[in-house]
């Protein structure tokens, strides 16, 4: 169930606790039980233009080439605007994403809340699944392990395109393995 558009309060107490995860080094479990439908968490940080935003990711994608690593916490606000996690403090970005997630991330008056999307067991990791385009599959793997794991990180919606890409790219391998198959062998010339 969507919340309403007003603006969530967060709970009195504190709901999760960032630690060590099994999908991706941290995470954000659950302190306490929480109830469907809760507001846990605010994600917060730098509000950046699209521009910035993409100058910022494709710095990151070099880091990555070099380094392994590079984290980017963007998260989508607007058609104008994206909220730069990784900047100023917010342990939300610590949520990792899940093909089969408990949390869903909605952006309320200009401001981007984690909710429950079911009853969450006090120990349990929050997950939201991170929505990211088909098109960019081959850059975002995924680790969470579900039973649904698709594999790549992608938005649900999005998985029948997702699966089409496959079955292409399994066709082409099968075409291409066929016809090395079929080509005559050369004949060896003789000494």
């Amino acid at each position: 169930m969507r919340p309403s558009n007003t603006m969530p309060q967060a709970s009195s107490k504190r709901l999760w606790i960032v630690k060590r995860s099994s999908i991706h080094n941290r995470g954000i479990f659950a302190k306490h039980d929480i109830p469907n439908d809760t507001p846990i968490i605010e994600y917060v940080g730098e509000k950046i233009t699209k521009a910035e935003s993409r100058r910022r990711g494709d710095a990151l994608m070099e880091k990555s080439k070099k380094t392994g690593c590079a984290a980017v916490y963007v998260f989508t606000l607007n058609k104008r605007y994206d909220i730069d996690g990784g900047k100023g403090r917010n342990p939300a970005r610590y949520i990792n994403h899940s093909c089969a997630p408990n949390c869903e991330a909605y952006i309320i008056r200009g401001r981007i809340w984690i909710y429950s999307l079911r009853e969450i067991k006090a120990g349990e990791e929050l997950t939201y699944n991170y929505g990211f385009d088909a098109d960019t599959w081959d850059d975002h793997p995924c680790r969470c392990g579900s039973k649904r794991c698709i594999g790549y990180i992608v938005e649900e919606k999005q998985w029948p395109k997702l699966l089409r890409i496959f079955e292409k790219i399994e066709a082409k391998a099968k075409a291409k393995k066929l016809a090395g198959a079929a080509a005559p062998a050369k004949k060896r010339k003789a000494a």
